[in-house]
């Protein structure tokens, strides 16, 4: 009788030191988590292919930035290279101005002040006139021009007879349209190219999340309960080290869900 106690006895403290994960327990744990991992896995292949689609976008849109500020800086050249053409001329008119001021010849101070006033009318842009103060309205007017030129042409500030195209913010003006298309193109390019990295870092999660799974596949191919135990735990580390790292890696800032 007393042995048949201490073997119940003995059964029970059996009972008691068994693991608290069972064959059954595990079990359940191992399928929770396939279905965890096999979310998180298909959450990373599609915000995968957001950044790809994103990328792809972005070298396209930077390619046409590019191709556009190209254009506007050659047109910027052209038109630089046309302004020097009227400065080179704007500065023979006062050359001959100046000298027939000098030699009091009326006429020809007349002829060159008349050349003048309407090769600026037609051919002088705002900005050059601002540069070198040619005021269009008061030197056409029709009341003391020729005075008003003079005294221009005169003036301590030499406005008038240094080239614009010595200052440097003048000349920079002509580009700023077309470096601001490229500077665009510039960040557009780089997003991209984030994009692309960011692309790469989900596949390698991708990967991580299949090693996971592989792992929790099989789990139950394995009899002895430690193995599976190991296994299990492997797979774990392997899950959560690819949920930390994907949760480091930027989403898409457009593309599908996120707009």
């Amino acid at each position: 009788m007393s042995e048949e106690k201490n073997v119940k006895a003995e059964e029970k403290k059996a009972e008691g030191k068994k693991s608290f994960l069972d064959e059954n327990k595990l079990e359940i744990i191992t399928v929770i988590l396939l279905g965890i991992t096999a979310l998180l896995t298909a959450w990373a292949s599609y915000v995968g292919s957001i950044h790809g689609g994103n990328q792809a976008t972005n070298y396209a849109t930077s390619n046409n930035l590019s191709s556009d500020g190209n254009s506007l800086y050659n047109a910027a050249v052209q038109s630089m290279t046309q302004d020097m053409d009227v400065w080179n001329t704007i500065m023979d008119y006062e050359i001959n101005i100046l000298y027939a001021d000098e030699t009091n010849d009326s006429k020809t101070l007349e002829a060159y002040v008349w050349k003048l006033q309407w090769f600026c009318q037609d051919n002088l842009t705002d900005e050059m006139a601002a540069i070198i103060g040619y005021d269009q309205e008061a030197f056409n007017d029709g009341v003391n021009d020729e005075e008003d030129i003079l005294a221009w042409l005169y003036d301590e500030s030499g406005m008038a007879i240094n080239s614009p195209f010595a200052n440097e913010e003048f000349v920079q003006s002509y580009f700023d349209e077309a470096n601001a298309k490229l500077d665009e193109a510039q960040l557009v390019l780089e997003q991209g190219q984030q994009d692309n990295a960011n692309g790469d870092k989900f596949s390698l999660v991708t990967v991580l999340y299949s090693v996971a799974l592989f792992m929790l596949g099989i789990v139950g191919v394995f009899k002895n309960q430690t193995n599976k135990k190991i296994v299990l735990a492997v797979s774990v580390v392997c899950l959560l080290i690819a949920v930390i790292f994907m949760v480091t890696i930027p989403l898409p800032t457009s593309g599908g869900i996120f707009g």
